[in-house]
C-alpha cells in the first residue's frame, strides 16, 4: 500500500515492532515477573506482525493473537498458529479461554477501548492475569504524530498531552493517551483487580544505533527515575490486572 491509504493506517494503526531490539526485550522481561507465561495459554491483543507472540513461544506453545490488519495477520502467523485476523472489541473466544492476556500499545489506537478493555477480561480465567502498556498523558512528548491543516505529520510533538482535551484532541484525534485515573475510569465495573502498576521511560532503541553513548546515559538517568515519583512523566503506563 502507498500514498495516502498507508499515511492514514500509519496515523490510526500506529506501525508494529518489525524488530526485537533491548527495548521490547526490557518490557517483555517486566511481563515475565509479573505474569509468568510459562506454560499458560497466551493471547495478544493488537499483535502486529508477531514481535510478542514470538517472545511469548519462548515459554509456551499455547500462543494465539488477533490482529485486525490483514497484512500482518498473515506475517505474525509465521510466529505462532493461532492468529486470526479479528477486533478487539469482538474477540473471538470462549469466556475464560487464557491465562495471560497481553495488548501492547494498542488500546489507545482501538475505536472503543472500554469495550475493548472488557473483552479482554471477558476471555481471561478467573485469576488470570491481563497485561496494557499504553501512552501516557504527562509524558512530554506525544510520538504517535499530528495532523496541522489537515496532513498527518510523523514525529514527536512537545507538550501536545499537557493542552486541554479540545486542543490535544484536535491536534491529535487519531490516538488517545492515559492517565491513571482514566485507566482507573476504563476499569469501573469490571471483574478485574490491579496487582501491580507502573510508568515506564523509553528504551531508546533507535537512538542507540546512531549514538549508543547518549542512549546509555538517558537509560541510566530515566531508569533509575522509575524508581522515583518523577516516573510519572514515563513514556508508557504498565498495568497488570487479575480476573476476579
Amino acid at each position: 500500500m502507498g500514498g495516502a491509504s498507508e499515511t492514514d493506517r500509519r496515523a490510526e494503526r500506529g506501525v508494529p515492532s518489525l524488530a526485537w531490539r533491548a527495548g521490547q526485550e526490557r518490557r517483555f522481561q517486566m511481563v515475565c515477573r509479573h505474569a509468568d507465561p510459562a506454560g499458560k495459554r497466551v493471547l495478544d491483543v493488537g499483535c502486529g506482525v508477531g514481535m510478542y507472540l514470538a517472545a511469548f513461544r519462548r515459554h509456551t506453545p499455547y500462543v494465539f493473537g488477533v490482529e485486525v490488519e490483514r497484512e500482518w495477520t498473515c506475517e505474525a502467523q509465521a510466529c505462532a498458529a493461532g492468529v486470526v485476523q479479528a477486533v478487539g472489541e469482538a474477540l473471538p473466544f470462549a469466556d475464560g479461554a487464557f491465562d495471560l492476556t497481553f495488548s501492547h500499545e494498542v488500546l489507545e489506537h482501538v475505536a472503543d477501548d472500554r469495550a475493548t478493555l472488557a473483552e479482554m477480561v471477558r476471555v481471561t480465567r478467573p485469576g488470570g492475569r491481563i497485561v496494557l502498556f499504553v501512552p501516557n498523558r504527562l509524558y512530554p512528548f506525544e510520538t504517535h504524530g499530528f495532523f496541522w491543516r489537515g496532513r498527518y505529520r510523523f514525529g514527536n510533538i512537545p507538550l501536545v498531552n499537557y493542552l486541554p482535551n479540545s486542543l490535544r484532541n484536535w491536534l491529535v484525534p487519531h490516538v488517545r493517551a492515559y492517565t491513571a485515573g482514566t485507566l482507573r475510569r476504563l476499569l469501573r465495573g469490571l471483574p478485574a483487580r490491579v496487582v501491580f502498576r507502573t510508568v515506564i521511560f523509553p528504551g531508546y532503541d533507535r537512538l542507540a544505533r546512531r549514538r549508543p553513548v547518549l542512549a546509555r546515559l538517558l537509560q541510566a538517568i530515566t531508569y533509575a527515575l522509575e524508581r522515583t515519583p518523577l516516573r510519572a512523566f514515563g513514556l508508557s503506563h504498565f498495568w497488570v490486572l487479575e480476573r476476579v
